[in-house]
C-alpha cells in the first residue's frame, strides 16, 4: 500500500488531539474526517487541523469510500461496538484503551478481526513509550529480567472531568481502563503470561458509582510479580509511575522518560524515531496497514489482559 492512508478520528477530545498532533509528524497519512458528539467543538478542532469532513455520526464517516482506517478515542463503553462497526464497514481500526469493558466485547472484536483480516489494534501506549521500549529491548537481549514491577496510577478526579478539566459525558474506570495498561505491560515486560491475579477495592463513590481506590497483585508464570495501586483520590503527584526491579538493575519509568534506581536520567532519545509514545503507537498502526501484518498491541496480543481484568472483576463483585 503506497498511497496516502486516509484516516478518520472519532472523539476529538483531550486524547483525540494527542493523536492529531502525532499524525502531523507521520508521512503518507491524512486525517479526512472528525467525528464528535459536540459538533461546534469538533468543527473548531477540524479547522485547527485542516480536516474537511465533520460529523457526529460514525456511520456517516464509515460510508465514505476514501476512508481506509479509523482511530477511536470515544468513551470506554462504546469501544467494542464501534470497533465492530468499523471492521464490518471494511475499515482498519485502532481503538484507544480499553478494547472493551467486558471480556465478551473484547472476544467479539477479536473474532471479527480474524474473520475480516483487517488490522485491529488497541492503544496500549506503554508498549510504545521509549522508556518502556528501552526496558523491553534489555529483556529481549537477555540483559534484564523483571523480578517485580511496582506501579502507581494516581489521579485527583473526584468529579467527572477529563484531562483538560472539562466535564465528561461518561464515567472512567480504574479496572477496565487504567489497570489495563499495567496488566498488559507486566506480561509483556516479564515475557511470561499472568497466572495469578488478586484485587481489592475501596468504597464505591456515591455519585459516580465506581471504586475510587484499588489494589491489584499479579504473578507471571516465570515467577515475576507486580503490585499495582490505583486511585482517583490522590492529590498529587499525578500520573503513572513504574518501578522495574530486576536481576541486573532497577529502573523507574515516567511516561516517555526513564531513570535508574538512583534517579539518574537514562537517555532514551535513540530508542525510536520519536519521543512521543502516542505518535509511535500511530506509526505502528499505519505501518501494519501498509505491510499487511499484525501490529504490536493487536487485539489478539492484548486479549489475555482482558481475560485477567474479567477475572479480577469477578473477584471484586464476589467480595
Amino acid at each position: 500500500m503506497s498511497k496516502t492512508i486516509k484516516v478518520a478520528l472519532a472523539g476529538a477530545g483531550a486524547f483525540g488531539i494527542k493523536h492529531l498532533d502525532g499524525i502531523k509528524n507521520i508521512d503518507g497519512v491524512e486525517v479526512v474526517s472528525l467525528i464528535g458528539r459536540d459538533l461546534e467543538k469538533t468543527r473548531e478542532v477540524a479547522k485547527q487541523y485542516k480536516v474537511g469532513h465533520v460529523t457526529n455520526d460514525l456511520a456517516e464517516t464509515l460510508a465514505l469510500p476514501e476512508v481506509d482506517a479509523v482511530i477511536l478515542c470515544t468513551p470506554t463503553q462504546m469501544h467494542a461496538d464501534q470497533s465492530i462497526q468499523c471492521l464490518k464497514a471494511g475499515k482498519h481500526v485502532q481503538v484507544e484503551i480499553p478494547l472493551a469493558d467486558t471480556l465478551k466485547g473484547a472476544e467479539e472484536v477479536a473474532r471479527l478481526q480474524k474473520e475480516t483480516g483487517l488490522v485491529a489494534m488497541v492503544g496500549h501506549t506503554r508498549r510504545f513509550n521509549p522508556s518502556h521500549q528501552w526496558v523491553h529491548n534489555k529483556v529481549k537481549a537477555g540483559e534484564f529480567n523483571v523480578q517485580q514491577m511496582d506501579v502507581q496510577t494516581y489521579f485527583f478526579r473526584r468529579t467527572n472531568m477529563n484531562a483538560l478539566g472539562q466535564p465528561r459525558s461518561w464515567t472512567d474506570h480504574l479496572l477496565w481502563h487504567h489497570a489495563a495498561h499495567t496488566v498488559d505491560l507486566f506480561a509483556y515486560q516479564a515475557n511470561s503470561p499472568i497466572v495469578q491475579a488478586n484485587a481489592i477495592q475501596g468504597p464505591i463513590h456515591p455519585t459516580l458509582g465506581i471504586a475510587m481506590d484499588m489494589s491489584i497483585q499479579l504473578k507471571a508464570a516465570n515467577g515475576a510479580i507486580c503490585t499495582l495501586s490505583l486511585s482517583f483520590n490522590n492529590d498529587g503527584p499525578l500520573g503513572t509511575f513504574f518501578r522495574y526491579i530486576g536481576d541486573t538493575g532497577t529502573y523507574i519509568a515516567r511516561y516517555d522518560d526513564l531513570f535508574n534506581g538512583k534517579e539518574e536520567k537514562i537517555d532514551v532519545s535513540r530508542v525510536d524515531v520519536s519521543m512521543n509514545g502516542i505518535e509511535l503507537q500511530d506509526r505502528e498502526f499505519f505501518a501494519a496497514i501498509r505491510e499487511g501484518r499484525e501490529p504490536n498491541s493487536s487485539v489478539h496480543k492484548v486479549l489475555p489482559c482482558y481475560q485477567v481484568l474479567h477475572q479480577l472483576e469477578q473477584q471484586l463483585n464476589a467480595a
